[in-house]
């Protein structure tokens, strides 16, 4: 059997790769550098990490500590490097740069199965994995474009926040639509959630938003900016009412409340069907973390509300996965090319090391006559795949693990810590029977 071929050595193609080598499969890993380098990476090591030291949380009552967790039950080869790079961090999974790169290196490279050739790719393998990263060539880009079509791959983020439901207050918050447009299938009221303010309420998040301190781009970051990704903030210093005549304008939305329409609106749209995730509506921003906490929860309604993913506006190279790829994040023209890393509209190093475990496992079944398979949607890996499979293709963005993804309990859990803590048994529980049953051999189920 010829080799696969793995285009890209970062952690979800170091992954990839690992994973088909120990089912058996010979592999070749393409890695430009340092044939042709980044603005970003320093080195020809594979898993070099270039924007932070951290893998985030370790606890499973966190979502990245989840996703680890589940990925650990896998036999995760990136995290077991990450294990012996790491440096204290609390409870954060925090490594050592330069120690984590060499244990991934070293893995990927002396594997029997593995071999590593350095230079641009520009066709797609079959089969074989694409896991390119943020900053893919352009060759590759061009001929993915061509593959999928043009609108199917885009160049940069321009992301809202996402609120969990169960922390907006719906005695400030009315749903409607504008003008009573765009009301949902079988709903008699509006598709949008609605935050009402008035006139002191907008002039005084006008004076915090435009104050706030906005994180710096890294330079092969530097987003230029345009009309459909200007961030909130660089709207308001536009001038006091730009916002008002923009996404926050409220004209058409008569609040059920007061029976008129409010001064300025902030509108919340459904990110996924059960209604757990909701979007702010055009707040793309580069405001800090901590930032966007304080400053949009001034918007009423949002005084208490769980961010399940912030802002960001930056350079990243990502598929629509939902209109161009199958479940499994393949061509649909052809199931055994599989894509994997933040190419596939994930955010984080955690949730692209994940994307390339499952690519090499589900690669691996493909090649011995398998069905490929995606753990249940009660699992944070399962739940992310769902997203990039049913989230609208309109306005598909890049996702991070958050609650928010899986399946609701049964039972409603007032505690958010318990409620977290039970979602993270029954995940845990799920992606371990998940495993057994389409991973394992017979003798080893045995």
């Amino acid at each position: 059997m010829p080799p696969v071929h793995v285009i890209g050595g970062g952690l979800a193609g170091s992954e990839a790769a690992w994973q088909l080598a120990e089912r058996g499969h010979d592999v070749v890993v393409h890695e430009m550098r340092p044939v042709r380098g980044t603005e970003a990476h320093k080195t020809d090591r594979l898993a070099e990490l270039v924007c932070s030291n951290t893998f985030k949380s370790t606890e499973t009552s966190n979502a990245h500590g989840l996703l680890k967790a589940e990925m650990r039950l896998l036999g995760c080869m990136v995290l077991e490097c990450a294990d012996v790079a790491r440096v204290p961090g609390g409870s954060a999974l925090t490594v050592d740069r330069e120690l984590f790169s060499g244990a991934v290196h070293e893995r990927v490279t002396s594997h029997p199965r593995i071999t590593v050739e350095r230079g641009e790719v520009a066709e797609l393998p079959s089969p074989g994995i694409v896991a390119t990263g943020p900053l893919t060539s352009s060759a590759l880009a061009e001929t993915i474009r061509a593959r999928l079509g043009v609108e199917s791959l885009s160049f940069y983020d321009a992301i809202a926040p996402i609120v969990a439901h169960d922390s907006i207050d719906y005695d400030v918050v009315f749903r409607a639509s504008r003008y009573g447009k765009e009301t949902m299938e079988g709903e008699s009221d509006g598709a949008y959630l609605n935050c009402p303010m008035s006139r002191e309420q907008y002039e005084a998040f006008i004076d915090a938003l435009t104050a706030a301190d906005r994180a710096t781009a890294h330079e092969f970051d530097a987003v230029p900016y345009f009309e459909g990704c200007m961030p909130a903030e660089e709207m308001a210093r536009r001038g006091r009412e730009t916002l008002r005549f923009g996404p926050m304008k409220p004209v058409g939305l008569v609040d059920p409340r007061t029976g008129r329409e409010a001064h300025a609106v902030v509108q919340l749209r459904m990110e996924d069907r059960a209604g757990q995730m909701w979007n702010l509506v055009g707040f793309q921003t580069r405001l800090r973390y901590p930032e966007q906490q304080r400053v949009f929860r001034m918007i009423p309604g949002l005084e208490n509300a769980e961010f399940l993913r912030f802002g960001s506006i930056h350079r990243n190279s990502y598929l629509n996965a939902p209109a161009a790829l199958l479940p499994h994040l393949a061509l649909r023209d052809d199931p055994r090319v599989l894509f994997a890393g933040q190419l596939t509209g994930v955010e984080g190093y955690t949730e692209s090391t994940a994307t390339g475990l499952l690519a090499g496992v589900n690669l691996s079944r493909l090649l011995t006559g398998e069905e490929p398979v995606i753990p249940p949607p009660t699992t944070m890996l399962g739940a992310l795949y769902r997203y990039m499979r049913e989230a609208d293709p309109r306005h598909f963005q890049p996702m991070n693990a958050n609650f928010g993804l899986v399946d609701e309990l049964g039972q409603r859990v007032k505690d958010k810590r318990v409620k977290k803590e039970r979602l993270a048994e029954r995940a845990l529980a799920a992606m371990a029977e998940w495993r057994d049953a389409h991973l394992l051999s017979v003798d080893q189920r045995a």
